[in-house]
């Protein structure tokens, strides 16, 4: 029965352990290396998902988007096709700051959207009111991609309110040939 009381204060001690330190960092010199001005130039096509709280999709949808670069500033277009008929389009404003950060802004983007990079990863923080039905919900994105091979990118995106998960979008990626 010792043994217990033990095993819980190890088991407590590895989990205090990996709140430690920047998420990002873990990915420093994975491979492919991310480069946000390199991928999000040119013609790119996406398809998403949205899920709820329980695990359901509840939207699914195609994306095109373009993105342009002039220096360390870009714009991203992107057009949304939603299954159920609906469009909606966002265009970004992408910065790359000094300090190899980068900051961005869209429309419906409250403030700014914060991002950095290592190795494959790349993580963007923002706030956004997404409507749903008749309510509009301020929703804070945790959004993680990471760089595959031959072109793809993967897109997970928690949708927090109150700091709890309340939905989760997964988007999968591919660069086109211009």
């Amino acid at each position: 029965m010792k043994r217990q009381p033990l095993a819980a204060i190890v088991g407590i001690m590895i989990m205090l352990s990996s709140c430690g330190g920047n998420p990002i960092d873990h990915y420093q010199g994975t491979m492919p290396q991310a480069d946000i001005r390199e991928y999000f130039n040119g013609p790119i096509k996406a398809w998403g998902i949205v899920q709820d709280w329980r695990g359901r999709v509840v939207s699914r949808f195609d994306i095109t988007m373009i993105g342009e670069w002039q220096g360390d500033t870009g714009t991203l277009t992107e057009h949304f096709t939603y299954y159920d008929g609906s469009t909606q389009k966002r265009v970004w404003t992408i910065r790359k700051l000094a300090d190899g950060s980068y900051e961005g802004t869209a429309s419906d983007i409250l403030d700014k959207a914060v991002g950095q990079t290592k190795g494959s990863a790349m993580q963007w923080q923002y706030v956004m009111d997404v409507p749903v039905d008749d309510t509009t919900y301020r929703l804070r994105f945790d959004d993680w991609m990471w760089l595959m091979n031959d072109g793809v990118l993967i897109n997970r995106s928690y949708l927090k309110k109150f700091g709890i998960t309340v939905s989760e979008l997964t988007i999968f990626m591919q660069k086109q040939t211009p």
